[in-house]
């Protein structure tokens, strides 16, 4: 190890230690304080084990969760980031607090949510063996620009890796990087088939629609969500690759799956879902995991972090779900409309600078579709602009409750009992939990 590597690792160890003497959680700041000092810090450790990143717009977390879980069920050691801190600055970090003096990093695995505009940096330092890409949207527009732009970043990462990429085979965005390295035959794309909310045109907002290598207009067959579906060009045949893993007969009603013959269970029922369990079994099945494991993992797994989480609060249910751009909260929309009945809705909306300051990103939401919605209550720092969002759609400006402060939300939440879903963007997702947890509370002692 050269001295400056020696130095990085030795002065990372004491930030962290001095942290946590000062009763601090050590977080990103360690990783900052060392990239901020060293560009080239992650080329201190030491990794020998395989690293698997997962990377795309939204799913991130999910599917990084469960890969690890799967890992971890074959008794391995994992390191992983299961609450995010996918920058570079996170996961350097997340490799001080793993590694000796030395900078070595033990492990069977590492299993690495990663941002994809850092996907080249990082991987630029650290070998990566299986890089796992979900989707591609719009998203954070102040921060990443257009999507284009973050396709070519991670385009030419691919141009000269020779590792596993798994790929969305329905997503244009991320089928086309299938084709960046010609070299390079570890290619495994994954599809599902058409489901039974499946349409025939657009039904939200969508980026694929013009063939990337021939500008040619792609012809869908169908519809998933958004511009997910299956497609292909007319002159160049671009997105028609045979699927790895092709995903059949979704029943969202049961809910389940079935892929190489065989049925699996799982634990909710959107096809934003199954998108992300497709992402799962195509990587598990790269690493010779036991089908046991992949059905009790599917059947039984809880992320428990704000994504499709479920809350009981004195006779109502509650379910949560992270949407930090118009994609995420059209699925879960979608989710909420496709069970029946009455229920209420809860928009938490901040503009905090990880969430990006600028929100126009909400008047792609299609809350023109609402269900047997009888009301919605607003919060968060942009409260009144979602309020305004939703009354624009045609939705009655009677039933729209706007109640910033989050305690406040809840407990006009549950002044009626019932089915209730909430959305929340980045940084309004967490505190929405622990409001949640405090409203329950409130009413466990109050009876």
């Amino acid at each position: 190890m050269s001295i400056k590597n020696t130095f990085t690792i030795w002065f990372g160890k004491l930030l962290v230690k001095v942290m946590k003497l000062l009763g601090k959680g050590a977080g990103n700041a360690p990783g900052l304080i060392l990239w901020t000092l060293n560009k080239n810090c992650l080329k201190a450790f030491k990794v020998e084990c395989p690293i698997i990143a997962v990377t795309g717009t939204n799913g991130k977390t999910s599917v990084t969760n469960y890969l690890s879980h799967i890992f971890a069920s074959n008794k391995g050691k994992i390191i992983t980031n299961t609450q995010g801190n996918n920058l570079d600055t996170g996961i350097c970090s997340l490799l001080l607090a793993n590694c000796d003096m030395k900078g070595r990093v033990k492990a069977d695995y590492l299993v690495l949510e990663t941002d994809e505009s850092h996907v080249p940096v990082i991987y630029s330092q650290l070998k990566l063996e299986t890089l796992v890409l979900l989707n591609f949207f719009r998203d954070q527009l102040d921060r990443n620009g257009e999507v284009e732009t973050l396709i070519l970043k991670v385009k030419k990462f691919l141009e000269t890796f020779e590792g596993n990429v798994v790929l969305n085979a329905d997503d244009p965005n991320v089928a086309r990087l299938g084709k960046a390295n010609p070299n390079n035959k570890n290619i495994f794309y994954f599809s599902v088939e058409r489901y039974s909310g499946a349409t025939d045109e657009p039904y939200e907002v969508g980026e694929g629609k013009f063939c990337p290598f021939c500008g040619t207009e792609l012809v869908y067959d169908y519809y998933q969500y958004s511009h997910v579906g299956r497609f292909h060009c007319p002159k160049c045949h671009f997105g028609e690759d045979k699927p790895f893993t092709l995903i059949k007969n979704v029943d969202l009603s049961a809910p389940s799956f079935e892929a190489d013959g065989e049925t699996f269970k799982t634990a909710h029922n959107s096809i934003y879902y199954m998108y992300n369990l497709a992402a799962v079994y195509t990587a598990s099945k790269l690493y010779d995991f036991d089908k046991a494991t992949l059905h009790d993992t599917f059947e039984h797994f809880e992320v428990n972090n704000g994504r499709l989480e479920t809350f009981n609060i004195t006779g109502s249910e509650l379910m949560v779900n992270l949407a930090k751009n118009p994609v995420g909260a059209n699925m879960t929309l979608r989710v909420m409309n496709e069970q029946a009945g009455e229920k209420e809705l809860l928009f938490v909306l901040n503009d905090n600078l990880a969430d990006g300051h600028d929100v126009s990103w909400i008047w792609d939401i299609n809350f023109s579709i609402f269900r047997d919605v009888t009301r919605v209550v607003t919060s968060g720092t942009r409260a009144y602009d979602i309020a305004i969002r939703i009354k624009c759609s045609g939705y009655d400006p009677d039933k729209i409750v706007v109640r910033p402060d989050l305690d406040d939300a809840m407990d006009e939440l549950f002044k009626n009992t019932g089915r209730k879903f909430a959305i929340a963007n980045y940084t309004a997702v967490q505190p929405t939990r622990a409001a949640i947890k405090r409203c329950k509370e409130r009413r466990e002692k109050n009876g």
